[in-house]
C-alpha cells in the first residue's frame, strides 16, 4: 500500500498540473508553491528542497541567458538577422531564414532569437508583398526544434541531463544530441517546404504603407459633449458603413454601463474593436478623441510623433501589470491608443488591462522617446524599420566568448557550467556587459521555475512514485518491448508539453523514464532523449511554447492554423523518435 508521503507528492503533482493548464497563476509561483509544499509536509528535507537552486540545469540556463544577451545587447543577432531582410526571392527568403534561425537557436535562447528575428521578418515580408503568415510558423517551429541539435540548445535539454547525472549516473555530451537532431531539423525543413506550407494560412499581404496590421485592436476613446454619439443607444452609435468596426462596450465611471436602455453620454469612453484603419475612420466619423490627460506625454510633440506596434515579450516586467499601475505613460512618455490581444475580449478600460505575453500595444509616442521603447527588453518593437546600429567590435568579442566556452566544454577541458561561468564573467570583465545588464539578461521565471519544480522530480523519485508508473507502463507495455515504452514515453511527454511548461512535463516524465529503464534492464539514454526532443518541440497550440505565442499574435493566426500545421509534425516527429533514436542510442548499448 502506497505510504502517506507518496499520497502527498501525487496531491501535490496533481494541483501542479491543474494549476499550470488553467494558468490560474504564474508557472514560476506554481513551482515555488510545489517545493513550498513539499517541504512542509515533509516528504523533502530543506536541502532536497532547496536544491533546485544549486542544480547545475538551473546554473547553466542563467549562464546562458548571459551569453546570449550579450549577443543581443551588442547587435550580432541584429546583424545575423539583417541578411535576410536584403533577400528578394520568396524560396530563397524561407530557406536562409531557417539556415539562419537553426544555426543561432541551436546555441541561443530561442526565445531571444524569435524576438530579434520577428520583426526583421515582418518587416521584410511586408516591403516584399509577402504573407507574414506564411513565414512566421516556420520562424517559431524551427526555432523550436534547433534547440534539440546540442546539449544548450535549451534549459530542457539541460534539466534532463541534469536530472539523469544526479540519479542515475549517465549524462550527454555537449554535441551528443547533434547527429539525431540535424535529421529532425531536415524533417521539419522538408515538412514546412512541401506539405506545411500547403497547410500555412495566407492572412493577407499587409499593405507597405501601412506598418499596422497585426490585427483587430480594442481602443478606449472619449466622447466629447459636441460628438454625434450622445444621445444614442450602443447598437446604433456606429454609422453606416463601418461593418469592420465593432462597439464592444460603454464605460462610466471606469465601469461597464449594463443599462439595457442606456445611451451614450458626454464623458462616456468607448470601446471600438477592428483593424487600426478602420477604428481611425470611425473615431474622425463619430468625432471620439483620444485622452489627453498626460501632459508630460506631449512634451516631444514638436519633434514629431511616431505610431509603433509593441509586443509584451516573454519573461517582460510588463506581464501581469496594468499601464495605470506601471504608470506606462509616465514612464515612456508614450499613450498606448490600442491593445491586440489574440484569445480574450478586453471590455474594460486600457490601462486596468493585466497585460500578457504576446499582447500587442499600439503606442503613440514622441520620436525622441522611441528609442526607450527600443532597448526594452519588456517590449518587442514589431514595426520599427529602422534597426540599432551593430558594434562590430564588441559583437566579435561577445561571439568570440561564446565560441570559447562552448569549446572549451567540447573539448572536456572544463565542465559546461565552469566554462559558460567563466564565459560570463569574461563579459562583465571586459566591460562587453555590465553587471546590471548581466541580471537583467536572465529570465528570473525560468530560474525560479526550475528550483521550483526540481524538487518534485526528487519527490517521485524518494517516495516510489517514479517506480509505480513504472510499473504500470511495464505491465500494459512491456510485452511489446522498449520500442513501444520508448513510444509512449515520447508520447506523454509531447501530450504533456502541449498544455503545460515544457520544463515541468520533463520534470515528471524524467524520473519515469529512468525507472523504466531500470526495471527493463536497457540504457535510460534512448527514454531520455525521447523526453528531451518531445518536450522541446510543441506545435499543436500556440500557448504550449512561448515562440508560437509570439507568432501567434504577429501572424494573426487562429488556434485552429497551429493544429492544422503543428499536429501532423508533432505525429512525424513521434512517428520519426521511434525509428531514430534507437539507431543512435540503442537500447542495449
Amino acid at each position: 500500500m502506497p505510504n502517506p508521503e507518496l499520497w502527498i507528492t501525487l496531491a501535490v503533482m496533481a494541483a501542479a498540473i491543474w494549476l499550470f493548464i488553467t494558468e490560474k497563476l504564474r508557472v514560476d509561483v506554481v513551482a515555488l508553491l510545489v517545493m513550498t509544499a513539499l517541504l512542509v509536509a515533509g516528504v523533502l528535507t530543506l536541502p532536497e528542497a532547496l536544491s533546485g537552486f544549486s542544480n547545475q540545469a538551473t546554473v547553466m540556463v542563467a549562464a546562458m541567458f548571459v551569453l546570449s544577451g550579450a549577443l543581443q545587447r551588442n547587435g550580432a543577432l541584429v546583424a545575423v538577422g539583417d541578411l535576410i531582410s536584403r533577400i528578394r526571392y520568396r524560396w530563397v527568403f524561407l530557406l536562409v531564414m531557417m539556415g539562419l534561425v537553426v544555426a543561432v537557436a541551436a546555441f541561443i535562447n530561442n526565445t531571444a532569437t524569435v524576438a530579434v528575428f520577428l520583426p526583421l521578418i515582418i518587416a521584410a515580408t511586408t516591403a516584399n508583398r509577402w504573407a507574414p503568415s506564411k513565414f512566421l510558423i516556420p520562424l517559431s517551429y524551427m526555432s523550436q526544434t534547433a534547440g534539440v541539435c546540442t546539449l544548450i540548445g535549451t534549459s530542457t535539454n539541460l534539466l534532463v541531463d541534469s536530472m539523469a547525472r544526479e540519479s542515475a549516473g549517465v549524462g550527454f555530451t555537449i554535441f551528443e544530441f547533434a547527429p539525431l537532431g540535424i535529421i529532425f531539423v531536415a524533417i521539419a525543413a522538408v515538412y514546412l517546404l512541401t506539405v506545411g506550407w500547403w497547410l500555412l494560412p495566407d492572412r493577407g499581404t499587409p499593405d507597405s504603407d501601412d506598418a499596422h496590421h497585426i490585427g483587430r485592436y480594442v481602443a478606449e476613446l472619449l466622447v466629447p459633449a459636441e460628438a454625434p454619439v450622445v444621445g444614442k443607444r450602443p447598437n446604433l452609435a456606429v454609422p453606416e458603413g463601418f461593418d469592420d468596426v465593432d462597439l464592444v462596450e460603454v464605460l462610466r465611471g471606469g465601469a461597464v454601463v449594463t443599462d439595457p436602455q442606456r445611451v451614450i453620454e458626454a464623458g462616456d469612453r468607448i470601446l471600438l474593436r477592428g483593424e487600426w484603419k478602420h477604428i481611425q475612420a470611425a473615431r474622425k466619423a463619430m468625432k471620439l478623441a483620444f485622452d489627453r490627460n498626460t501632459r508630460d506625454v506631449d512634451d516631444g510633440a514638436r519633434d514629431g510623433r511616431m505610431l509603433m506596434e509593441a509586443m509584451v515579450a516573454p519573461g517582460s516586467h510588463l506581464v501581469g501589470h496594468t499601464l495605470a499601475g506601471m504608470r506606462f505613460g509616465h514612464t515612456y512618455r508614450a499613450r498606448v491608443h490600442g491593445i491586440h490581444r489574440r484569445r480574450l475580449t478586453i471590455r474594460q478600460p486600457l490601462d486596468r488591462v493585466e497585460l500578457a505575453v504576446g499582447d500587442v500595444l499600439l503606442i503613440d509616442a514622441p520620436a525622441n522617446a522611441v528609442e526607450a521603447l527600443r532597448v526594452d527588453r519588456g517590449l518587442i518593437v514589431l514595426d520599427e524599420r529602422e534597426q540599432p546600429k551593430v558594434d562590430v567590435p564588441r559583437a566579435l568579442a561577445s561571439v568570440a566568448i561564446m565560441a570559447a566556452a562552448i569549446g572549451v566544454a567540447a573539448l572536456g577541458w572544463l565542465p559546461i557550467v565552469a566554462s559558460a561561468l567563466l564565459g560570463c564573467l569574461a563579459l562583465v570583465v571586459l566591460r562587453l556587459l555590465d553587471p546590471d545588464e548581466a541580471y537583467d539578461a536572465i529570465d528570473w521565471r525560468v530560474i525560479l521555475l526550475l528550483a521550483g519544480i526540481i524538487p518534485l522530480g526528487i519527490a517521485l523519485q524518494k517516495t516510489g512514485g517514479a517506480a509505480m508508473a513504472a510499473d504500470g507502463i511495464l505491465r500494459v507495455l512491456g510485452p511489446y518491448g522498449p520500442l513501444a515504452t520508448l513510444a509512449a514515453i515520447y508520447l506523454m511527454t509531447s501530450a504533456l508539453t502541449e498544455v503545460m511548461s515544457n520544463n515541468a512535463s520533463a520534470v515528471l516524465v524524467v524520473p519515469i523514464a529512468l525507472a523504466t529503464a531500470e526495471s527493463m534492464g536497457i540504457d535510460p539514454k534512448p527514454l531520455l532523449i525521447a523526453v528531451a526532443f518531445a518536450a522541446s518541440t510543441s506545435f499543436a497550440t500556440p500557448i504550449s511554447y512561448q515562440t508560437n505565442t509570439m507568432v501567434y499574435t504577429a501572424g494573426g493566426y487562429r488556434f485552429s492554423d497551429f493544429v492544422r500545421v503543428g499536429m501532423p509534425l508533432n505525429v512525424i516527429f513521434w512517428i520519426s523518435a521511434i525509428v531514430l533514436i534507437p539507431r543512435f542510442f540503442p537500447f542495449h548499448p
